[in-house]
């Protein structure tokens, strides 16, 4: 009848990785489902969420992924663009809303630009590293485009736990959790094997700065060496100067407690002999 307003069926699903989970709202059936597709593994069946995202589906117009991200903190909210998405997120309620097209890429980037942000205040990060658990220990690959990370995971044997070839969940442990130290989480963020890592987590044994070289061998890193590289390889996009300096806090805490090494290697399967 005319005058009464049509109910817009709502369709919601839990993304849950490093054990934060986080709701994604739509109207659309059909990017639900794709979301579900996109984070199989790490949809949570539970409904307690964290934080919920409202996600305005809008028609396809020139826009370029590729380009630089923005994230602003103003009046308690932060504020994330690209070429492709535009969102804002409210801490204080948990609550945000994000402008895409139907395309699983754009969340991608707001689910790990809200994860550094959450991961900074906790001691934690999100680090360009393929990790593994092998014995019961996570392992740290990390390095430049080209230095290894999706080799040493194609290579690893099959007693190892792939948690990502490209993007690793650090959380730093406290004495609240009856414990210290960090803490690896699978992560649904791939690289070039385009395989989700396993939802699961492990204590972090050491982090390897990979280098392809002549022979498999093992070198100390010296802890400023180390620092810088893990702040270069370490995600973060906020223009924040405390953010800023929560990040330069969670890269000391990591170096001070996790021992680092050179990780030179020939791209074969015995470099795995060597760690573990």
């Amino acid at each position: 009848m005319p005058g009464l307003a049509t109910q817009v069926e709502r369709y919601s699903v839990v993304i849950a990785i490093g054990g934060v989970p986080v709701r994604v709202n739509t109207t659309d059936a059909d990017f639900l489902d794709m979301l579900q597709d996109r984070y199989a593994g790490f949809v949570s069946a539970e409904g307690y969420a964290e934080f919920d995202f409202d996600v305005d589906l809008v028609a396809p117009a020139f826009s370029d992924p590729d380009a630089d991200v923005s994230v602003t903190h103003s009046s308690g909210r932060w504020f994330m663009k690209r070429g492709d998405f535009h969102a804002e997120w409210e801490p204080a309620t948990g609550t945000g809303r994000i402008r895409q097209t139907a395309n699983p890429y754009s969340i991608d980037a707001v689910l790990r630009i809200v994860h550094t942000l959450v991961l900074a205040k906790q001691g934690g990060f999100l680090l360009h590293s393929a990790s593994a658990i092998r014995n019961g220990k996570a392992f740290l690959f990390a390095g430049v485009s080209g230095a290894g990370k999706t080799t040493i995971a194609r290579l690893a044997p099959e007693d190892a736990t792939l948690l990502t070839d490209e993007i690793s969940y650090i959380r730093k442990l406290d004495a609240s959790m009856k414990s210290e130290g960090y803490v690896a989480f699978g992560t649904p963020f791939t690289g070039e094997l385009a395989k989700l890592g396993e939802n699961t987590s492990a204590p972090v044994a050491a982090l390897y700065l990979l280098a392809q070289g002549p022979e498999n061998r093992i070198d100390p890193v010296a802890a400023a060496d180390a620092l810088r590289e893990l702040l270069a390889n370490t995600l973060f996009f906020a223009e924040d100067q405390e953010m800023v300096h929560w990040a330069f806090q969670a890269a000391c805490g990591f170096v001070e407690r996790v021992p680092v090494y050179r990780l030179t290697f020939v791209p074969d399967a015995r470099v795995w002999e060597m760690i573990g």
